[in-house]
């Protein structure tokens, strides 16, 4: 599993999250009000990931691992808050 909650109340996304993740991260989000996500170890995110981390407008700690992200990705989440 790549989307992880720590006892540290952080969730983290690691490697490439695939859609099966995207329910994970929205149950751990939906759980957790105040967790912030930590992605700097995401390789690739599932298009059904990155919605839910639009939505989410949480606190985001990267830059992701992936270029993809880094280039795309970031700057919407970043704009969409």
């Amino acid at each position: 599993m790549t989307a992880v909650l720590h006892d540290s109340g952080i969730i983290t996304l690691s490697g490439a999250c695939p859609v099966d993740d995207a329910e994970t991260l929205l149950q751990l989000l939906l759980a957790n009000p105040t967790a912030e996500i930590d992605w700097r170890d995401c390789t690739a995110a599932h298009a059904a990931v990155i919605q839910v981390l639009l939505v989410a407008k949480r606190p985001l700690r990267g830059p992701p691992a992936g270029p993809l992200l880094t280039r795309i990705v970031t700057p919407t989440i970043s704009s969409s808050g």
